[in-house]
């Protein structure tokens, strides 16, 4: 059986038990290519996702598990069925949450889950991207609907979620009003805020309120004041983990997961090359480096993510 390099688990635990060594290569299925990684991103809160330690039907998954599930890589082979990529392409996507993730010289991805790279970015920037850009992307034009004129309030506005999220609605033609800290207030401007509120000084609800769209990736307290500043008939989206095993009802409706979408992240990549997205890359660290880039993706108080270089 061929083997790969890869950090993962062989145990239900956090980041700090991550085991670097080889684990059988993957075979891509019906539909499904095989991406030969070259980055792929670090996203703390998934130790605490249910679908890193179960499967679909709820049993546990087996050992050992790989993390990590946004990546950018070229494509390695393909299963039957598979028409729209050839060998050697450059791609990035998002595959399933409840297969092997991307920490690791190969994964297997959905066709449908990949679009081509943006060409303006090299794999470690572009690794950050899918999550983050298809969830500020759902969130506010499925889920919410944003439209051109309408006001929407943005919390973590200089988070990885966040900063896709003021330059996706600010393209769409909305008036962006965003929460950061002091130290943020110009990076998001210069991502296209309207308006910065600086909240560990300035309460959000004091001034602003009859906003048709909030847009929360933080949860807890800030939530809570969110419905505060909302319209009548406006909407609130909320992605902070947790929120969807809230006992309001409201909350729970209000959630939303991200999911992959090959054809969304080909418009992404589009608007990147375009020079209509910036793309913010934190640091980067080697494969082999993965508890400590957990370990300062845990600390908070980023712009943008973490990335783990796969291949040199």
């Amino acid at each position: 059986m061929i083997q790969m390099k890869a950090v993962y688990l062989t145990k239900r635990a956090g980041a700090e038990s991550l085991i670097s060594g080889e684990i059988p290569l993957p075979n891509p299925g019906a539909g499904q290519i095989l991406v030969r990684v070259h980055a792929t991103a670090i996203m703390p809160a998934e130790i605490q996702w249910t679908p890193t330690f179960q499967t679909r039907s709820g049993g546990p998954r087996s050992f050992p598990i790989v993390l990590g599930h946004e990546f950018s890589g070229a494509v390695a082979d393909a299963g039957p069925n598979v028409s729209g990529f050839q060998v050697g392409e450059e791609v990035f996507g998002l595959n399933d949450w409840f297969t092997n993730g991307a920490q690791a010289e190969y994964c297997v991805v959905d066709e449908i889950s990949v679009a081509r790279k943006p060409k303006s970015l090299n794999h470690t920037a572009a690794t950050v991207v899918p999550i983050s850009a298809l969830t500020a992307w759902q969130g506010l034009f499925e889920k919410a609907n944003l439209q051109r004129g309408q006001r929407v309030l943005i919390h973590g506005a200089a988070g990885s979620v966040g900063m896709f999220a003021v330059q996706l609605a600010r393209w769409r033609g909305a008036r962006v009003i965003a929460t950061a800290s002091s130290g943020n207030l110009d990076f998001v401007r210069a991502l296209g805020a309207d308006q910065v509120i600086d909240y560990r000084k300035t309460r959000f609800e004091n001034v602003i309120c009859d906003v048709e769209v909030v847009f929360d990736p933080v949860g807890g307290e800030t939530l809570d004041r969110s419905w505060n500043v909302l319209r009548p008939g406006g909407t609130v989206v909320t992605v902070a983990t947790g929120s969807g095993q809230s006992s309001e009802s409201r909350v729970r409706d209000a959630f939303m997961i991200v999911r992959a979408d090959g054809s969304q992240l080909a418009q992404i990549a589009r608007m990147i090359d375009a020079g209509e997205l910036r793309v913010i890359l934190e640091q980067t660290f080697e494969l082999a480096e993965a508890r400590e880039a957990y370990a300062r993706a845990g600390q908070g108080g980023l712009r943008g993510k973490v990335a783990l270089r796969v291949v040199e």
